[in-house]
């Protein structure tokens, strides 16, 4: 068993748009159908094989609803089509799927049809595929703070582990490893709890060109870092 692996690895996916542009697509959503339809499932394949138990993948942010309206009409019709064919596959080959986020803001067909894929999947084993879906990390932590509005009339005391009880990680490890694709270095607020301790690393590719060799070299690059969680 090969040592060293991240048990957790989260992506920011960037670069989408920015890849259809330099490629003479018309319609910009292109660069997230080719992420969709070519790289996420040979990628979280992958990572299963070199023993990866979970992959999160920064879908949809919710700065995202600012976008011109009809691109992300165009990520409703995108995420709809993943949801019934790409995530179908997934489950075809006992992959977990999670989602993080506040659903309560998607169409009500996508909400249900996110739901019912969870539910679907949940007894799979074989690597667990979380996806930002409507995800900021400052949204997660006020939506987590509401939630613990119970503890104002009892006497338990609020500790990191029972805060993250309120995440929408929960049960899930923190990232030990986060990529950004696309050249930006900057975390946008993914993650910010749980991001403490993850290593980082930024390459200049796009998400549409995130291929299983560069997840090795990301991996291998995680291996060459000394993690001291400030010891």
């Amino acid at each position: 068993m090969e040592t060293n692996i991240p048990q957790h690895i989260a992506v920011i996916m960037d670069g989408d748009r920015r890849w259809a542009r330099e490629h003479g697509l018309s319609r910009v959503v292109e660069g997230h159908r080719q992420v969709a339809d070519n790289i996420l499932e040979p990628l979280i394949e992958h990572a299963a094989k070199r023993g990866v138990r979970f992959m999160t993948f920064w879908a949809w942010s919710t700065e995202n609803w600012q976008r011109d309206k009809g691109e992300v009409e165009a990520m409703m019709r995108l995420f709809r089509h993943v949801i019934r064919r790409r995530w179908q596959r997934l489950h075809e080959k006992g992959v977990r799927i999670r989602v993080i986020g506040d659903l309560s803001k998607f169409p009500s067909d996508i909400k249900q049809a996110l739901e019912a894929v969870v539910e679907q999947t949940k007894n799979n084993t074989t690597i667990t595929a979380v996806f930002g879906l409507n995800y900021g990390g400052r949204d997660e932590l006020l939506r987590a703070i509401q939630n613990l509005q119970i503890y104002k009339s009892t006497n338990v005391q609020i500790n990191e582990k029972e805060f993250e009880k309120y995440l929408d990680t929960a049960g899930i490890p923190n990232p030990d490893l986060i990529i950004r694709t696309g050249g930006e270095q900057r975390l946008s607020g993914f993650l910010l709890w749980q991001s403490e301790y993850s290593e980082l690393y930024f390459p200049a590719w796009y998400m549409p060109e995130f291929t299983p060799a560069r997840l090795d070299e990301a991996i291998e690059e995680f291996g060459k870092r000394k993690r001291r969680f400030g010891r």
